[in-house]
């Protein structure tokens, strides 16, 4: 590996990086490939082995674009040509940044932990032979770990700089390994994605002494044991036998799916047609009797007087609680004595008599979706999206509180799933499941759909509850406390897209009970914040002039 990596032009390790990038990009939905997440970032750190601190960077900015690229490019499914290649570069070319960053501030790290080692030998060199012959296990190890830190550390910068993009973070690859992900109910999702690099990296580690150290020595594979071992406990101790739900109390939801294409969303010739489908939609889904009809977000045309009283009309007819998405408005009189109106993206709870029990407001708004960032100072950005104008954020989280049977559930509207630090602040200890009303329309057929809903898994777990989601076209499905998807809408021919319903039984607590918060929970990001500290600690260190002795 020393002479084929020292044999490689500048622009052979680009073209590596660009691999490795795609590799990254394979782990997550649609492909799924899991398992290049073990490889991925190791392979992208060592593509700038050796070099300046200004290649370092670009290389890790060219793996992160391939990655951003191909992992996001359902972004260009957007009905607006324009603001779709526009939001598609502009996004991944911001995310690629990150990586950047990561694959430069590691090796500067490990030049400063390694420095009094070459030193001592007068070798200043960083060829391959130099860095991993002369270094100890302990400096190896001190180094791995504090690559896996560095990365937390930009995923939870990545998850609220500029209101947030906290989507396929790279421990959402392993929603399939249901033991492994349980430490997320710690430490979130960030504790997967530290165990992932620090893995990678030390079994990269490991290929570069096998090299260099061919039998008979074996200190190779001193790198991954610790990695190995811990990655083995968290199997064991995630490790569950299938939950024996019983007796407990169930909440029969029909989760109504319209696959409405986001171009009939936007052209009102088509409220009516819209309005019809849904409504024969949620007919077939009532004839099952279910305890609770929902519909997803953007699921309702402007609400009118007629389509308000069609709904109400419906719900007294079943006797049935339903739960929808629609857009709001309020005015109020402003400090200065002017009206102003406020629009919001909100969800409603009407009880089985028609009356409104409940209205949450969406917080958390996507950018050139439902409001145009930096518009006052910057104008022309209003071309780059279809909306004219912008929606208010909520104030905070509203309970549902749905009698007969008793359920209480929180609503997540949009991409607010895919947010850790917000979603557990929907729960309570009473709190039966979290739902996710969501409109994917936007992306047309694609991978979005599926991340998201991998995204969503994720806090669940977090949690310790259920998660429903019901969506305009994919992923209607619900997910049980553990992070398993237990049941997807699925058409007729297997289509996880099209229109339908979905009925699934929701666990619940027993009258009076109360949930035992998980850690995660009751404390929040605090691993991905003392990454984020031990980082700032290394990002310091890396400004010293004297070397670090290990």
């Amino acid at each position: 590996m020393n002479v084929f990596l020292s044999k490689l032009s500048l622009r052979s390790r680009y073209w590596l990086a660009l691999i490795a990038g795609l590799m990254l990009a394979a782990a997550f939905p649609k492909f799924s490939i899991a398992g290049f997440a073990w490889v991925a970032p190791g392979v992208i750190l060592l593509c700038g082995i050796g070099k300046t601190g200004r290649q370092q960077f670009w290389m890790g900015y060219v793996a992160g674009l391939a990655h951003f690229l191909t992992s996001l490019y359902w972004l260009l499914f957007i009905p607006f040509p324009a603001g779709a290649i526009a939001a598609w570069l502009a996004l991944s070319g911001y995310l690629a940044f990150y990586t950047a960053i990561w694959v430069w501030l590691c090796w500067k790290i490990f030049t400063k932990l390694t420095a009094r080692c070459l030193v001592d030998n007068g070798d200043q060199n960083f060829s391959l032979g130099t860095i991993f012959l002369r270094t100890t296990w302990r400096q190896r190890t001190i180094w791995s770990l504090s690559c896996a830190v560095i990365w937390v550390a930009l995923e939870m910068t990545m998850a609220r700089v500029f209101g947030g993009f906290p989507w396929n973070f790279l421990g959402t690859t392993q929603y399939k390994l249901v033991p492994l992900i349980q430490i997320a109910s710690i430490t979130g999702v960030y504790g997967i994605s530290f165990l992932l690099v620090w893995f990678s990296i030390s079994l990269c580690s490991a290929g570069m002494l096998l090299v260099q150290r061919p039998q008979p020595s074996r200190a190779w594979s001193g790198e991954i044991i610790l990695p190995a071992l811990a990655t083995a406990i968290l199997f064991a101790v995630g490790y569950k036998p299938p939950d024996h739900e019983g007796s407990v109390p169930k909440l029969k939801v029909a989760l109504v799916q319209p696959s409405i294409p986001q171009t009939l969303i936007f052209d009102p010739s088509q409220n009516e047609t819209r309005f019809e489908k849904i409504i024969q939609l949620s007919e077939n889904a009532l004839a099952e009797n279910p305890d609770v009809l929902i519909w997803p977000e953007a699921s309702v045309p402007p609400l009118t007087e007629e389509n308000f009283q069609t709904i109400t009309n419906m719900i007294v007819s079943h006797h049935v609680w339903m739960i929808f998405g629609a857009d709001d408005s309020e005015t109020k009189e402003t400090s200065d004595g002017q009206r102003r109106t406020n629009f919001y993206n909100s969800s409603f709870l009407f009880s089985p008599d028609g009356k409104m029990a409940a209205t949450y407001r969406k917080q958390h708004l996507v950018g050139f979706g439902e409001y145009i960032p930096l518009e006052r100072w910057l104008p022309f950005m209003k071309w780059f999206t279809p909306i004219e104008g912008g929606f208010t954020p909520g104030a905070g989280p509203v309970p549902f509180q749905i009698e007969s049977p008793r359920a209480k559930t929180s609503v997540l509207i949009c991409f607010e799933d895919a947010f850790p630090h917000y979603a557990r602040e929907h729960v309570e200890t009473d709190t039966d499941f979290l739902l996710n009303l969501t409109n994917d329309g936007w992306f047309g057929k694609s991978a979005a759909q599926w991340q998201q809903a991998v995204d969503a898994l994720f806090r669940a777990v977090e949690n310790g509850l259920p998660l429903v989601r019901c969506t305009n076209n994919g992923l209607t499905c619900w997910i049980d406390k553990r992070g398993r998807l237990r049941k997807i809408f699925q058409g007729e021919s297997g289509d996880v897209y099209g229109p339908g319903f979905l009925l699934a039984e929701i666990p619940l607590l027993s009258p009076g009970e109360k949930r035992t918060p998980t850690f995660y929970q009751k404390h929040g990001d605090w691993f991905g914040w003392s990454c984020g500290a031990a980082t700032l600690a290394l990002a310091l260190l890396v400004r010293r002039k004297s070397p670090i002795v290990t």
